[in-house]
């Protein structure tokens, strides 16, 4: 199996992500903010809205997890990854980030090729798969939240896809040290429902996106095409990742 993205590469690179979330809601922010509004009604509020305002308001009620976080994430970190994870839930696809990443393998075209049997296999393998990948997701996530200090920030822009009014991009400028200036792209999307979800985030030219999904493309190869020995190594690869962390 094609070595997937270390948990090194990854958490530098989430870390960057997570300078936007600490510069949204410095401690302060979040308590003047908490006088005026609760976490969820801003939610609530968000839920139809703008993207832009969707992502504002998941960072206030992610950044809410944080700053409690140190009362007790020594003695239970899974506690904490699992209020995390609560959180993103409400505003990021894991199941479609999981899809993205299987390409061609759990694409429309490549479901319609399938016998009712395959159909079936393919689906419980997307189910496996996105457990893994939101696992991963959300302990590299919160580890860089913790590790990473404010930053100023700054929203420019929401980017509606000519091809649909239904897909945007949020993008954030982000300053960091030594007056760098991070570029962070939020691919949204708006389902059914009328909920606008993360799918994918690309930071200045890295596509996370793109890059789990060539990683897995060169795993299925490597594999025979064997999807359940693909996502049980994967697994097993982020475990490793975890423990040497």
């Amino acid at each position: 199996m094609a070595k997937k993205l270390s948990l090194r590469f990854t958490l530098a690179t989430m870390m960057v992500l997570s300078s936007v979330v600490a510069g949204f809601m410095s401690p302060g922010v979040i308590a003047a903010v908490a006088e005026d509004v609760s976490v969820a009604s801003a939610q609530d509020k968000a839920v139809h809205a703008e993207p832009a305002l969707v992502i504002e308001a998941a960072t206030a009620a992610v950044m809410a997890v944080v700053l409690e976080a140190p009362e007790y994430v020594d003695e239970d970190p899974q506690r904490y990854y699992a209020a995390i994870g609560a959180e993103l839930d409400k505003f990021v696809d894991f199941r479609g980030f999981a899809r993205g990443v299987m390409g061609d393998y759990a694409s429309k075209r490549g479901y319609s090729r399938l016998d009712k049997a395959g159909q079936n296999m393919l689906r419980q393998q997307l189910n496996d798969f996105t457990v893994v990948i939101r696992k991963n997701l959300i302990e590299t996530y919160a580890k860089g939240l913790l590790a990473f200090g404010g930053s100023r920030l700054e929203l420019t822009e929401t980017d509606v896809s000519p091809g649909s009014v239904r897909v945007a991009s949020v993008t954030q400028l982000v300053y960091g040290d030594q007056s760098r200036v991070y570029t962070v792209r939020y691919q949204m999307g708006q389902y059914a429902d009328g909920r606008w979800m993360l799918r994918n985030i690309i930071i200045e030219n890295i596509n996370l996106g793109e890059i789990y999904q060539s990683q897995f493309e060169a795993a299925a190869k490597a594999a025979d095409g064997d999807l359940d020995r693909v996502i049980t190594d994967w697994n097993v690869a982020d475990q490793t990742d975890s423990q040497e962390s």
